[in-house]
């Protein structure tokens, strides 16, 4: 992907995604808030969606590509892309979250990985190591870096505990528009693709199985779910790149990132 198609951000620019991605994180950690036995997937959607509006925003999910709700809840063996509906979520189930709001011409985008109740401590492990995954590869998201050096960091903390990194779906850039160049795979080799640049704005998002890495995308055209019934989480912040390093950009005033 050429430099020259991604999009480097102004101060005025970088400041609109700031508040973006605020809001952004408050939404995904209230849609956190509310995971427990009982509760039903349309709940928290419902609830994100009023959220994100009360600010004078919109949901960036919602009519995406004819996405129909504003939140992706994706439970158990759903990696991504879950629509909200009447399930009931039940004592053990391990929930991701995806949420993303527009304001101020630019978007926030994030998820996380919940348990609900008591989990298994493999499914707790499986949540923990997503979540640090991208931790680890955002170490690489230094100026002169190369986007790949990113996922490689991911693939290799990922698999060192046996997991698999999802192949078919990746981190985006992402601004005035949700998805952006440059494509960031959470996989494959350092040393490729662009470099990154104070001012790029990107997504990085581990998607994680605790099986094999193969994915299915359910006759709902959007469901996706592991092709093995493995257990899968998904852990995503809108970072920005600075002189001195990556900012988290979705995270909530008090400083939380989940």
């Amino acid at each position: 992907m050429a430099l020259e198609m991604i999009s480097l951000k102004s101060p005025r620019e970088i400041e609109a995604m700031r508040r973006a991605g605020r809001l952004t994180a408050q939404a995904r950690a209230l849609a956190g808030s509310m995971v427990r036995p009982g509760i039903t997937t349309h709940e928290i959607d419902r609830a994100v969606r009023r959220f994100i509006e009360s600010h004078g925003a919109k949901p960036s999910f919602l009519g995406y590509g004819g996405f129909p709700a504003s939140t992706c809840v994706s439970v158990n063996e759903v990696v991504i892309h879950g629509i909200p509906n009447s399930r009931k979520l039940e004592e053990g189930d391990i929930v991701s979250i995806d949420v993303g709001a527009f304001i101020g011409g630019f978007h926030g985008d994030c998820a996380a990985t919940y348990p609900c109740g008591q989990v298994s401590e493999a499914a707790q492990r499986l949540i923990d190591v997503t979540q640090q995954s991208f931790w680890e590869g955002i170490k690489n998201a230094r100026r002169g870096c190369r986007v790949s050096d990113i996922g490689h960091a991911v693939q290799v903390y990922v698999e060192s505990f046996g997991y698999s990194v999802v192949r078919d779906f990746v981190g985006h850039g992402v601004g005035s528009k949700m998805h952006e160049p440059p494509e960031v795979r959470n996989f494959g080799p350092a040393g490729h693709g662009p470099r990154l640049q104070p001012g790029m704005t990107i997504a990085v998002e581990p998607m994680v199985c605790a099986g094999d890495y193969h994915v299915r995308v359910l006759p709902d055209k959007w469901t996706t779910v592991s092709q093995d019934g493995s257990l899968a989480a998904h852990y995503e912040n809108t970072i920005l790149i600075t002189e001195d390093g990556p900012e988290i950009l979705t995270v909530t005033e008090d400083g939380t990132y989940v």
